[in-house]
């Protein structure tokens, strides 16, 4: 037979601690990257930009609120007295 020590001395469990204390760190730090991507977006990001009249006009007739005879007139209308033209805008006295 062979007679040797299998045991561990000190720094034996000071080795295996530091070990699996480093491993659940590793582990942690991936979990908290992962979870932190789907909160920022890459670059700037701007709110979508509000549809012009003529764009909700025209998905109005493509939606059948309104029949072609009122989406030109109202359409000639707007590029008539767009805003900023002749009348005054939302707000204005």
């Amino acid at each position: 037979m062979f007679w040797y020590d299998h045991g561990m001395g000190g720094w034996g469990w000071v080795a295996v601690s530091l070990g699996i204390l480093l491993a659940v760190l590793a582990v942690a730090a991936v979990v908290l990257l992962l979870r932190s991507v789907d909160r920022f977006p890459p670059g700037p990001s701007q709110p979508p930009a509000a549809p012009s009249a003529e764009q909700v006009l025209a998905e109005r007739f493509a939606r059948g609120e309104i029949d072609e005879e009122e989406y030109e007139r109202r359409l000639t209308e707007l590029r008539a007295h767009g805003p900023g033209r002749d009348r005054p805008g939302p707000g204005d006295s």
